[in-house]
């Protein structure tokens, strides 16, 4: 599974995430960390990745396009450190990875994570 971090989390993220054996790159790698939702979004979809971010437009966006890409992350209400992100996220990515692939929204909210599947073409 390939991962886009959001500006909205630190670079940090993308790297512990890497080093547990994930693809994961920061928004910051291409140059796009104050690009608009779309453009990241647009990304995502492009180099299928699944879009990790604490910005819920991201989520909206893809609700309103009724498409099932890019599948994206969204942490709320979860620890502000990088690294606690990190071992939240690499506990349970395994776990999320069929329902990603296919195409969802995973939010991880206080200690519980909602995954809602997306419909579309």
């Amino acid at each position: 599974m390939k991962l886009l971090i959001d500006a909205a989390l630190s670079p940090r993220v993308a790297e512990g995430l890497r080093d547990a054996g994930y693809d994961a790159v920061h928004v910051r790698d291409y140059h796009l960390a104050s690009a608009p939702d779309a453009e990241i979004f647009a990304l995502a979809e492009r180099e299928e990745r699944v879009l990790v971010s604490a910005d819920t437009h991201f989520a909206m966006l893809l609700a309103l396009r009724q498409a099932r890409k890019p599948s994206v992350i969204l942490l709320r209400r979860v620890p502000r450190h990088p690294v606690a992100q990190v071992a939240l996220l690499a506990s349970q990515l395994h776990t999320l990875e069929a329902a990603l692939e296919a195409g969802a929204v995973a939010t991880f909210d206080g200690p519980r994570v909602r995954i809602r599947r997306l419909g579309g073409s």
